[in-house]
């Protein structure tokens, strides 16, 4: 099955494994990446120093589970809204990289005290390799929350704006 997207690519459902692999793949070298500069740093250990997720005592703000859950499927949510209106056949192309930049800045700024922020699972996965220990217990919640927000956003897009670009 494939769809046309507004930029006149293609998409296949046969693309997304290796989409899939090429971001964590990706997310894990820039990991590895950060580990090695860190390294350079007397008396650095990285356990809780990757920039991991995390939810209860890894929560930089103390965040519960239930409220790490909450606010990485509304972020994803609204920023897959956001790709989705700038991209349509309906927007100007011109501001859509700066629009997505825009979003995922106050996203961020949103998010960093809840749970370091994810909206995208390969990053928590690519940094929680090297974090190890609780890192890798509680990345769950950062590969599951991001890809319910996405698929929510993805479902509910077309109901809201009232056409199938």
């Amino acid at each position: 099955m494939t769809i046309g997207l507004a930029t006149g690519n293609r998409f296949d459902w046969k693309d997304v494994p290796g989409y899939v692999v090429a971001q964590v793949v990706g997310a894990t070298v820039a990991g590895a990446l950060l580990l090695l500069m860190a390294e350079g740093v007397d008396g650095f250990t990285a356990s809780g120093h990757m920039a991991t997720n995390g939810y209860g005592d890894h929560s930089p703000g103390g965040f519960a589970l239930w409220s790490v859950i909450i606010a990485e499927i509304v972020l994803t949510a609204m920023f897959v809204y956001v790709i989705l209106g700038v991209t349509s056949v309906r927007a100007t192309p011109a501001f859509a990289g700066l629009t997505i930049g825009l979003c995922l800045t106050l996203i961020h700024l949103v998010s960093i005290p809840i749970d370091g922020t994810s909206v995208n699972p390969a990053r928590s996965l690519g940094v929680a390799w090297f974090g190890g220990g609780d890192a890798m217990v509680q990345v769950w919640a950062f590969l599951l929350a991001p890809l319910l927000g996405a698929a929510l956003a993805g479902l509910t897009h077309t109901m809201i704006v009232g056409d199938n670009d």
